[in-house]
């Protein structure tokens, strides 16, 4: 039998130990209230970016949470899978257990994946030392939507981009539905927020990377027939869905690109297009 789907082939063999439990009782028990009401996304946004922490949502989420480094506040689980933890080192944060109806009524939602936990954020690199190292990078505008933000960083991942940068504008990544649909990818490419906006953009182009403005214009060039020196150092550029990238980004971009479409249809999703473009750039590596 192969691989399970979504299995984390880099988590160790299980060598459980038995998990100090807290037991929770009541869903408006201050001890878990970094895991109040985690569908209110304008609350979550007030609250989480400000005390310095993010949610992660799933085992395979949570590990790969941990194994970059952030440091766990706390867990919260449902009582019955209290032993997915047992090989984890879980420090001093404590365990929080509670039944489906507590932990439904604490969170807004059926907790179905069963585990959850609080981690401490980090400070963010600059943008300065985010392109240093990088060969390929992703700049989103506007991208406020966090199932498009959690995608474009799984397929950033996957396919060979280096980092991403965010305009002010943009959605957490660290929110708990973006790094979901990421995978926990959000832990493993570096970001930083590129201010102002967008002359941040000069900074890009004057560390020597083309910026590549991506747009369904008829006049765009298609992106598999850019020039090898265009290739050498990218930086592409994706605005919000539906709007698309806004005159003064693409204003501060070198060359706009465009992925042909056929049958009449105009474009892609964001997340679709971003891992079509990441693959073309990245196919003679």
């Amino acid at each position: 039998m192969g691989p399970v789907a979504g299995a984390d082939p880099c988590r160790p063999p299980r060598q459980n130990r038995r998990v100090h439990v807290e037991e929770i009782t009541d869903p408006a028990d201050d001890r878990i209230a970094d895991y109040r009401a985690l569908t209110d996304v304008e609350l979550r946004t007030r609250w989480e970016p400000p005390h310095g922490l993010f949610i992660a949502e799933g085992e395979l989420v949570l590990r790969r949470a941990l194994r970059a480094g952030y440091p766990p506040r706390s867990f919260l689980v449902d009582a019955k899978r209290v032993d997915q933890l047992g090989d984890l080192d879980t420090g001093d944060a404590p365990v929080y257990a509670a039944t489906p109806d507590v932990l439904q009524q604490a969170t807004g939602f059926h907790v179905h994946r069963g585990v959850l936990a609080s981690f401490r954020r980090r400070e963010l690199p600059t943008v300065a030392d985010v392109l240093a190292t990088a060969r390929r990078v992703v700049i989103l505008e506007d991208v406020n939507n966090h199932t498009n933000l959690g995608a474009i960083f799984r397929a950033v991942a996957a396919l060979g981009v280096d980092a991403v940068l965010l305009s002010p504008s943009c959605a957490d990544p660290l929110y708990r539905r973006s790094v979901r649909v990421s995978m926990g990818e959000v832990f493993a490419v570096p970001y930083a927020r590129l201010e102002p906006w967008p002359t941040g953009l000069d900074a890009v182009r004057a560390a020597g990377f083309t910026v590549l403005a991506m747009t369904p214009a008829p006049d765009a060039v298609p992106i598999q027939r850019l020039t090898p020196e265009q290739r050498v150092r990218v930086a592409l550029l994706l605005g919000a869905e539906g709007a698309g990238l806004t005159a003064a980004a693409m204003a501060g971009s070198d060359v706009r690109v465009v992925i042909p479409m056929r049958r009449n249809v105009d474009s892609l999703n964001v997340a679709a297009a971003t891992a079509v473009a990441c693959w073309e750039l990245g196919r003679d590596d």
